[in-house]
């Protein structure tokens, strides 16, 4: 058995070498026959699950960012989509808002969400942390901790290790108690403790001891499946380190010793986004490449991050972090498929599967080529196994490479899989899987009772507000994450002979604030706006306004957008008004930093719970105006019919939060303009789970200005998909299957094929487009080439309509296409509409 390197840090622990021989299998030969033991080990080639070597591939799934309505679909969908473990994270604020309260229900129902995952038949990695950062408020940690005597976070702090000790067992205890882990029959194989340490470890004169501590921890709590930590290069004793980023397969340098598997613990299918960001994508190819160049590394494990990213309902999202999470994920934040992305990823696990045998048994080795150009196999030799691998890495140079004496065409930036070492059964850059669109629909229920009354938050004065002091208070430590909204008012009084002589001239407010954002009124005026961003959250404000003889009154709205989740010493993280001062008076620059100042924690309509049915009547509504700061506007509408997802354009708003019938659908603020001009989230998902049938209450709180008479209620769909195939590409996944160690046709002559498929209870309505020669374009905007075929759409047509699904072939006969036409690139491409079926159908 190989043992771990002695180091002086190892030596320390010594409870962690028997449980080392527990994890560590005994040679591969001897692993082959280890099918009758119960639980999970590994060795350096993989995880081993009840003595059985397993390809893992992963998605996160967050169970608080979806409902546990949409729990099995999601479920479901991944699965299907090649998936055979679903990870998540542990959400310790959410699970333990107060010292001692604890709340695992709705969508807070951990065991519910992994009893589900368990009966479709998939494992799950539980990433307990509990610091999870996730782009969740305070990386998930609850607020009264930053309240505990003498703590800091995440180093070797015994207030705080003690409350982390003592969480993780509560947990852990939970899980055993459901039996839930995979010794007891459970399906959780992997766990985490801690997450990304090597972010901060610097900063931290501790962070080494409190990361062997952390691992003692874990390992001592005796769950009988190994622990991970991601982003740990010193991740000690049996703990695996592992790697998150893009690009795993070229920038982890591997496991901090030869007896641990490489396991990628976040592959980020996009990029998670923040108000004020243009749109960002990552494309399937790029993902589809970066997924097989870690397997081709000896990699038998790839968490996708996210797999569905969905809502940061509430307000549960970290600082500026969007509602709307991960949208660009496989499953998008509705839960519906993002095309071609779920479809490439679920081919390529495919592909992967029927190189199972040689990827986990078989001797590696690599053949270089030009430049660029390269082929890694796993061979068996006894077993006639051999599977390769042959890659591009040029991001501009496609070729072509002679392997075992056949020319194989690699584009740029790919990778070929050949689970046999001839037969090409998928290339990264040549995507087969059917795309679609996601189109928006304006829901009848938008235009029908579009009634909307307003309820206007008082502006308060210095007689209003009642915690006082001299000068602006922090405002995190007096809204304790019970709100975003924090009052300070002050008074100051002024002479005829203090304001300007001239018209022209006016004082200006000027206020120094530590973030996140602000609202200003002078004597109940509203003057404007200010706010920070998420890499600069301080910010100035400066407004012109009018002030008057004798008293006048400041309100400033304070506000939070999430707290911070990333970086060290979050206990010790500000925000709040800092200084405030007016310019421009006669009698120069007025300070009152210093003056006193009163203090009022959160809203009025938020305090008495206006958004909420049963308590909407607690204030005196009227008829809605338009373009009113810090007011409260409700409507009641009913719901869409069908059971397509359901969605709200904020477009004519500008920032706030809205709720439907008392449920918190998340901040908006659409105001806030990314580099391109446009606001980086409108639309915001509204559950089903969240509606009746009739008389849906809608209240939205708007902070500084918009005209609700124009949200706009939707239906989300994604009815337009397309497809584009040429006859270069590999034939259909499902065309090859293993038999004997060998790749076989399961159709006789594999051709390319091109596909189209509705979703459930839909058909193929109309055909937009469809071209066989060198159409050009992405779908919802192809164009013909010049050797484009007049017959291809009645040839398609008589194919698909009408049909939940239909097969393509992909060959100029098939369409009366000319195949030597100067310039075919023998592709097909065609855009289709769906529909739900008919009484016709």
């Amino acid at each position: 058995m190989a043992a771990l390197q002695e180091t002086a840090a190892t030596r320390s622990l010594a409870g962690f070498f028997l449980l080392l021989l527990l994890l560590v299998l005994p040679s591969t030969d001897a692993a082959r026959q280890l099918t009758d033991q119960q639980g999970v080990s590994y060795d350096g080639r993989s995880l081993i699950i009840n003595g059985r070597r397993e390809l893992l591939f992963s998605g996160s799934v967050h169970y608080p960012r979806s409902t546990p309505e949409m729990w099995p679909d999601i479920i479901k969908k991944a699965k299907e989509g090649g998936l055979n473990t679903i990870q998540t994270y542990v959400f310790w604020n959410a699970h333990e808002p107060l010292y001692g309260q604890f709340n695992f229900e709705g969508r807070y129902d951990l065991v519910k969400f992994i009893k589900l995952v368990q009966a479709h038949g998939m494992y799950v990695t539980l990433r307990i942390g509990p610091f999870i950062q996730a782009e969740w408020n305070h990386g998930g940690l609850p607020y009264w901790l930053r309240e505990v005597s003498n703590i800091t976070f995440r180093t070797n702090n015994q207030p705080y290790m003690s409350h982390m000790e003592r969480f993780t067992k509560m947990i852990v205890q939970k899980m055993n108690d459901e039996k839930l882990f995979a010794p007891q029959g459970g399906p959780i194989i992997l766990a985490q403790i801690e997450n990304e340490y090597n972010n901060v470890a610097r900063a931290f004169q501790g962070g080494a001891d409190y990361i062997q501590w952390a691992g003692n921890m874990a390992v001592g709590l005796n769950v009988g499946v190994p622990w991970v930590m991601c982003k740990q290069n010193n991740a000690p004793g049996p703990v695996i380190n592992a790697c998150n980023g893009r690009n795993c397969g070229d920038t982890f340098a591997g496991p901090n010793h030869p007896s641990k598997p490489a396991l990628w613990t976040e592959n980020w299918t996009a990029q998670y986004r923040v108000f004020g960001d243009p749109p960002s994508q990552r494309s399937a190819e790029d993902l589809a490449y970066s997924v097989a160049r870690f397997f081709s590394k000896n990699g038998t494990l790839t968490n996708y991050y996210m797999y569905h990213g969905g809502t940061n309902f509430g307000r549960t999202g970290a600082a500026f972090v969007m509602t709307r999470y991960y949208d660009e994920a496989p499953l998008d934040e509705y839960g519906l498929q993002k095309e071609p992305k779920w479809g490439h990823l679920k081919d390529l696990h495919n592909a992967l599967k029927l190189c199972r045998k040689g990827l986990l048994w078989g001797t590696p080795s690599v053949q270089k080529f030009d430049a660029g150009f390269e082929a890694r196999l796993y061979e068996i030799p006894e077993s006639k196994v051999c599977v390769a691998f042959l890659t591009n890495t040029n991001a501009k140079k496609d070729g072509v490479v002679n392997f075992r004496g056949v020319e194989y065409y690699l584009p740029r930036h790919s990778i070929s899989i050949l689970p046999d070492c001839k037969t090409v059964v998928f290339n990264s850059q040549q995507v087969n899987s059917q795309h679609n669109a996601r189109t928006f629909d304006v829901a009848k229920a938008t235009k029908e009772n579009n009634q909307w009354q307003m309820y206007t938050e008082h502006i308060p004065t210095t007689r209003d507000a009642n915690v006082s002091a001299k000068g602006p208070l922090e405002l995190l430590n007096m809204t304790k994450d019970t709100t975003d909204y924090l009052w300070y008012t002050t008074s100051f009084k002024l002479d005829d002979d203090d304001l300007p002589m001239r018209h022209d001239i006016r004082p200006v407010l000027q206020v120094s604030n530590l973030g996140h954002a602000m609202h200003a009124f002078v004597n109940g005026k509203f003057i404007g706006s200010g706010h920070g961003t998420k890499i600069e959250k301080s910010f100035v404000f400066q407004k012109p306004m009018d002030l008057k003889a004798g008293v006048n009154q400041i309100a400033i709205l304070g506000l939070t957008v999430g707290l911070p989740d990333s970086g060290a010493y979050l206990e010790h993280r500000l925000s709040g008004v800092h200084t405030v001062v007016i310019q421009g008076l006669n009698a120069g620059t007025l300070d009152l930093s210093q003056n006193l100042w009163r203090h009022q924690v959160g809203l009025a309509g938020e305090n008495l719970g206006i958004f909420d049915e049963q308590r909407a009547n607690a204030v005196k509504w009227e008829e809605a105006q338009s373009d009113t700061a810090v007011t409260w506007y409700k409507r009641y509408f009913d719901a869409p019919s069908g059971n397509d997802p359901v969605a709200v354009d904020m477009n004519s708003m500008g920032k706030g939060q809205v709720w439907i019938n008392g449920e918190s659908i998340g901040r908006f603020w659409v105001s806030y303009l990314s580099p391109l001009g446009k606001a980086s989230q409108s639309i915001y998902h509204v559950p089903r789970s969240f509606l009746k049938p009739k008389n849906n209450l809608m209240v939205v709180f708007e902070e500084h200005g918009g005209k609700p008479k124009d949200i706009v209620i939707l239906t989300v769909k994604r009815d337009n998909i397309c497809t584009f195939v040429s006859a270069q590409h590999p034939a259909q996944i499902g065309t090859w299957s293993r038999e004997d160690s060998q790749i076989r046709s399961v159709v006789g002559d594999a051709k390319p094929e091109a596909r189209l498929k509705c979703g459930e209870k839909k058909v193929i309505r109309s055909i937009v487009f469809a071209s066989f020669g060198n159409p050009d374009g992405m779908c919802g905007n192809f164009t013909v080439g010049s050797c484009h075929t007049q017959q291809a759409k009645s040839v398609v047509e008589k194919a698909c309509l009408g049909k939940e699904s239909c097969a393509l072939p992909v060959s100029a006969e098939a369409y009366g296409a000319d195949a030597g036409c100067p310039g075919t690139t023998a592709t097909l491409a065609v855009q289709a509409k769906c529909a739900r079926k008919s009484k016709k159908d």
